[in-house]
This record gives C-alpha cells, structure tokens and sequence, in this order.
C-alpha cells in the first residue's frame, strides 16, 4: 500500500487526503474530513475529482505565502504534526490571517481552473463563451485555443470555501469572507490575452486568441502589497459590514485585505499567539530590512558560522555548444538570531 498523503489547511476546514480519495471512495474520505460544514461535506462527496486538484494545488500557495514572507519575522511557517498548518496564527484576526484566507483562496480558484483547463474534470473544460470574434487595442482576433475557465474556479471555490463562514454571522466569519474575495478576484485580475499570428510570414493578418492565468507569483505579489496596506476594522452597528478602525484612515474597498486585531512581533515564541519566534533564523548583517539582523533578531544578536561553500567558477564557452567550469570554493558566513534568555520566553508560553 502506497503511503497516504495527508494535507491540511484550517482556512478552507479542509484536510484532504487526496491520494486515496478514489480509491476510498468520496463518502469514507469526505465524512472523516474534519472542520467540514455539511454543505462543503457534500461538495467534496459529489466532486471528489476536484478535491483531488484542490489539495494539489495547497502545496503552491503554501510555497508562495512562504517566498512573500521568507525575509520577514513570520513567514508563514507550516507547523509540523499540527493539521491546522499555522497553528494558531490564524485564530487571531490579524493581517496574517487575512492574508492566508486570501491566498488560500486564490490557490483554490488557480488550482481548479487549470485542472479544468487540462482536461482533468469532468464538469469543466475551457471556458465555452470565448467563441467567434473580438477585438482588443490591436483590432480583431478569433477566440480559439483553450481560454482558462476562471468563472467556473471563482464560481466554485466561492461556493466550497464560503460555505464555512456562512454558518456563523460573526465579526470573523465577515471579515474572512471579505479576504477570501480579494483573493478569488486577485486571481482573475491578472488574465492575459495570449495570441498566434497567422499569415504570410508571420504577417499577422489573422490572430487567434484565448484568455490565461499569468502565473501565481503575480497574485502572490498583489495580496503580499494588500497585506502591507490592510486596513484595520471593526463591525458597524448593524452587523452588516466594517468601518475603520481609525478614523483618520480611509475606508477600506472590496479589494483591500481587512484584520481585527493587531499581529504579535514574532519575536519570541508564544504558543497563544501562533509565534514561532526568530531564533535560529538567518539573517542578513548588511541589511537594514526585515530580514537585516537587527529587525529579525529582535534586539538579542546573532551567532556567525563560517562555512565552505561549492560554487561555479571561472566558466568558459566551448565549441559547440556547451559551457565547462570549475568548482571553486569560497568561505562564507551564515548569520542565525540567538535565543531569547529563558525568562524571556517564558513569560511568552
């Protein structure tokens, strides 16, 4: 029997076992899940197949919320043996969450549309109204080619994902349904028009088009900008929708990331609080950013290692066609943040 592949991610009350999803059948799979809502229960039993690419595609958004805060105190860190993946920073209403509920949200839309694109489920296939003529700044073209169905991804992981937070009328579930908005439509923001020409000598006479996903990064750098201009907010009066937390602020729009409460500093670790905290993390001595070793080590220092490192050197182009080096080796230092004295951490548990 094949080793089970267990991923779980609490923003979508999700834990997919997606490798034995057919063979177990939806309904065994689908009922053992937990943190699920009956109608996403449902969902799950009735479209195993885009389960399947759903929890797939978990391990891309997991990556780019990783890369978007690898030179920053928290960065978005998977915690081992906890099947909620980041622990408890997503109980609290902060920035972080918000952001995780919308890239999560953005990787389930991405990951359904292009299955859908490929061929993978039976429900979809390209989107069927990019059909006949269009026009764009350049003149007429033909829809052809497989334009990526992003109507259906939003149109489903809005129905799967919400589902949730529609259960409740709470502070909470307003704002993480807000944040699952920004991300299903971060992803439809960056469609492209992809074109071939056709023509005497490429010409270009006659073009045929269709519509695509750029790639994930480009959302991942539009909600990392959202995350650093969210907007602080608390629930109106009738429970319908936000208002700033501080009046001098402007409002916040559908498309700006919203939190409740402030983020811890991360600095130390606090179970409470979600906090890995900074120790051991490297760091850069040079820097004066986030990931500088004064702003990242909070204060307490650092430790330097020195290390032999293997590098390419001294490449030359040989005739033809290829590129010979040498393996040089070069001493380099590794800056990593102390840990906190132990009353200072302590007082965080």
């Amino acid at each position: 029997m094949r080793t089970r592949e267990i991923l779980c991610f609490n923003p979508l009350g999700l834990c997919l076992l997606f490798r034995y999803i057919g063979a177990l059948g939806a309904r065994v799979i689908c009922d053992n899940i937990p943190g699920l809502v009956n109608k996403q229960r449902q969902l799950c039993q009735k479209y195993p197949d885009i389960m399947q690419s759903i929890g797939g595609g978990a391990k891309e958004w997991i990556r780019e919320c990783q890369h978007q805060f690898r030179h920053h105190r928290w960065n978005c860190s998977a915690l081992d043996r906890d099947h909620t993946v980041f622990g408890r920073v997503i109980q609290r209403s902060s920035r972080e969450a918000a952001f995780v509920y919308a890239i999560s949200s953005a990787g389930v839309v991405f990951a359904i549309t292009r299955a859908c694109s490929q061929g993978e489920l039976k429900i979809c296939n390209c989107d069927p109204h990019k059909r006949g003529r269009a026009s764009d700044e350049r003149g007429e073209f033909d829809w052809g080619g497989c334009s990526d169905n992003i109507n259906y991804g939003i149109k489903f992981a809005k129905a799967f994902i919400d589902a949730k937070e529609r259960t409740v009328k709470d502070a909470r579930a307003l704002m993480n349904l807000h944040n699952n908005r920004c991300g299903r439509m971060a992803v439809k923001r960056f469609m492209k028009l992809e074109c071939k020409c056709h023509g005497v000598s490429g010409s270009c006479t006659l073009r045929t088009c269709w519509l695509a996903m750029s790639d994930f990064r480009k959302t991942g750098d539009y909600l990392r900008k959202k995350y650093n201009g969210a907007i602080e907010v608390t629930m109106n009066q009738d429970g319908t929708g936000f208002t700033v937390a501080n009046k001098d602020f402007r409002k916040a729009t559908k498309n700006d990331l919203v939190y409740f409460e402030n983020s811890p500093d991360y600095c130390v670790m606090d179970k409470a609080a979600g906090s890995l905290g900074t120790a051991g993390r490297v760091c850069n001595k040079m820097s004066r950013g986030t990931d500088g070793c004064e702003v990242m080590c909070c204060g307490r220092g650092y430790d330097t290692t020195r290390i032999k490192r293997i590098t390419k050197c001294e490449c030359k182009f040989k005739w033809c066609c290829s590129v010979e080096c040498k393996d040089c080796e070069e001493a380099v230092d590794i800056h990593t943040c102390k840990a906190p004295k132990r009353a200072e951490w302590l007082d965080q548990t």
